[in-house]
């Protein structure tokens, strides 16, 4: 019997068109399910539903998700992480078909307009600022930022210079005007929690924050930012994310935060740019595990 599946081209290309279709026709895909990223069971007859290829070096596993969740795509892990999965989804799916498959051997990744930052996780970024003319990058930190007594996961987002509007060549820095025209609201004190952004989420998988979503003009979500590698986010973040089920992205000019090698260097830098008026934010539903 047909299900309600997706299976997006990236995830077909790495299972190829035979095995996509004996899961789009029901002979491999499963009735039920554990969700991949909202952990919650979920029913391919009755609800639509994403494939989520985890690849790792040497072997791969199909996972499914609501497609309300997550879009299809493909996740790479390590081997080690990947194990974990396959534990994981056959003690939750004990009746399941056999969804390991080989891996595609992987191209050299392409550049990806975007560098996290910061105390954790952490990788290369520019430490000079953008040249006139030349595209910002995104740097991202990620850090536990207290909202009262409470922590809560959360990103720093930060250019490496002026973002203008699409076509613009007047060297404006209006970073922060197009993220309140998408929704963003400017933060006044950072020990209230932003109210939560409808269609924008935080994906993180197996422990490792990969990308941060926003809705797509033909529906779903599509990526606003996406790690070069996806990236090992501390214990103590991750428990704070799954716990409240959402992530705080701020987001401020080029040079207002900087590089901030602990979290309460971080508070501080946040606190002095929310007095400039320079921070904005919002609650991004956590996508993943």
């Amino acid at each position: 019997m047909p299900r309600m599946l997706d299976v997006s081209d990236e995830v077909r290309s790495e299972i190829g068109d035979d095995e996509a279709d004996r899961l789009l026709g029901g002979d491999r895909a499963p009735d039920g399910y554990e969700c991949t990223s909202c952990r919650t069971p979920g029913d391919t007859h009755v609800e639509p539903t994403s494939t989520v290829l985890f690849v790792g070096d040497e072997t791969a596993v199909l996972a499914f998700a609501h497609a309300r969740c997550i879009p299809s795509q493909v996740v790479p892990v390590s081997e080690e992480q990947l194990a974990g999965a396959v534990r994981s989804i056959s003690q939750t799916q004990p009746g399941g078909p056999d969804l390991a498959v080989p891996a595609a051997v992987p191209s050299a990744p392409a550049p990806a307009p975007a560098a996290p930052v910061g105390p954790a996780p952490t990788q290369p970024a520019p430490t000079q600022p953008a040249a006139p003319g030349q595209a910002a990058i995104l740097g991202i930190t990620c850090g536990l930022v207290l909202h009262g007594k409470v922590g809560h996961a959360s990103l720093v987002v930060e250019p490496t210079g002026p973002v203008g509007r699409p076509g613009s060549t007047s060297g404006e820095d209006e970073f922060l005007d197009l993220l309140q025209d998408a929704g963003f609201q400017p933060v006044t004190d950072l020990d209230e929690t932003p109210d939560q952004l409808p269609g924008w989420s935080v994906l993180v998988a197996m422990g490792k924050l990969h990308a941060i979503l926003q809705p797509a003009a033909a529906g779903g979500s599509t990526g606003w930012w996406q790690a070069h590698q996806p990236l090992q986010v501390t214990d103590a973040w991750r428990m704070a994310a799954s716990q409240l089920s959402e992530v705080t992205m701020y987001a401020v000019p080029a040079g207002m935060v900087g590089r901030q090698p602990r979290e309460d260097l971080l508070r501080q830098a946040l606190e002095r740019a929310v007095a400039l008026g320079q921070v904005v934010a919002a609650s991004l539903p956590l996508a993943g595990t």
